[in-house]
């Protein structure tokens, strides 16, 4: 398999050969303890995405033993056409809130993952417009959905090249991942393979939310 992120004016092609991982399902959860929300990458393969979401899903199945998780793949192009961020944002929040109408003591935790990153930050109310793959809020989770989300997991966060990071109320749940060098996430970056090492973050992911669950 090669992976190939492509992402607005960047075209990165994975040139390695990369091993199939078994992955979770990703389907709308029923009661768990605690369901994975995870947003991918631009064309990223993988049930949850190759690069993160599948092995964010095992992290954290390893540091929450003795929970019940879930995980669900947020249902959006994740391509370049101008309203793909936006459709997983509305996708996000439609997921988030009838799961929290259904099953009042779950928790959340949001992973995205480049414009997966995008999608998570407009749905914490964060605009990624003006960032790559970007695109204005269509949706917010509601104030009593917020107390539910355990933490945010982002990684390669586009709004960050444009000098935007998630603020105010989700802040101190959030951890922000960027390489050294990721042109995606940071100004001036130059190293596009740095943009495709997220794995090696899976496990520090983890065990911060882990800690904030």
């Amino acid at each position: 398999m090669r992976i190939r992120l492509c992402l607005a004016a960047l075209s990165l092609v994975g040139g390695a050969t990369v091993a199939t991982v078994t992955a979770p399902s990703a389907t709308a959860a029923a009661c768990s303890d605690i369901d994975v929300v995870a947003a991918r990458g631009t064309f990223e393969p993988g049930t949850l995405g190759f690069i993160v979401g599948d092995p964010v899903f095992s992290a954290l199945q390893r540091k929450l033993t003795g929970r019940n998780l879930s995980s669900y793949r947020v249902n959006y192009p994740a391509d370049l056409s101008p309203t793909s961020a936006a459709q997983g944002n509305a996708d996000l929040v439609n997921h988030v809130k009838s799961q929290a109408s259904t099953c009042p003591d779950q928790r959340f935790i949001l992973v995205g993952y480049s414009q997966g990153a995008n999608v998570v930050d407009n749905s914490i109310g964060i605009s990624s417009a003006g960032a790559v793959v970007g695109s204005p809020i269509v949706a917010t989770l509601p104030a009593a959905v917020e107390p539910k989300v355990a933490a945010v997991l982002l990684f390669g966060n586009p709004i960050r090249a444009i000098g935007k990071s998630v603020t105010g109320t989700y802040q101190s749940r959030t951890i922000d991942f960027c390489a050294q060098g990721d042109p995606v996430c940071e100004a001036g970056g130059n190293d596009t393979l740095a943009h495709l090492g997220y794995t090696a973050n899976a496990d520090a992911a983890a065990a911060f939310a882990a800690s904030k669950v």
